[in-house]
């Protein structure tokens, strides 16, 4: 399976989209009270969870070949993978509770009063997650940017390792 480290540059960018699209529609389908936006945000919120994921599968795969031609840096990498699986783990709990409102508002279509507070939560909650999704991209764009890891094959053999001071 290691072929698919190769995808990760490209699929890591799909989670970082779909968070921020999923807080921007939370938030405005609370402001103006327009389920068409609460419920595509749900949607969002899948497909973003689904998105990491996969991120977070390719990630593991280029972290091992990112390791055989690097030996500097492990705790900048460490600290993208802490981040990047946290931001994945704090997501899927985001949609199961929201899947479980879901379900408990539609089921129980009264609650209207609670409805609003659990809307407020859930932007809190994804306003939260952007700082984990910040952090994640961070450290990646230091690991690319700064080491060159992912650029090519060729320049990462041609380069010494590099200590991280950060």
């Amino acid at each position: 399976m290691e072929f698919l480290a190769s995808y990760h540059p490209q699929l890591v960018h799909f989670p970082i989209a779909l968070f921020i699209v999923y807080t921007f529609l939370e938030t405005v389908g609370l402001l103006f009270k327009k389920e068409a936006f609460t419920k595509a945000a749900f949607i969002i919120l899948i497909l973003g969870v689904a998105g990491a994921l996969a991120a977070v599968l390719t990630g593991n795969q280029a972290e091992e070949a990112w390791q055989y031609w690097n030996k500097g840096s492990k705790a900048l990498l460490e600290e993208h993978e802490t981040y990047a699986t946290i931001t994945l783990w704090y997501f899927v709990g985001v949609l199961i509770l929201r899947t479980l409102f879901v379900i408990n508002v539609e089921i129980k279509n009264k609650f209207v009063a609670y409805a609003t507070k659990m809307k407020i939560v859930f932007v809190l909650l994804a306003i939260a997650g952007c700082f984990f999704v910040y952090e994640t991209g961070q450290h990646g764009g230091k690991m690319v940017y700064k080491h060159g890891v992912g650029v090519s094959i060729d320049k990462q053999a041609q380069q010494t390792p590099v200590k991280d001071e950060d």
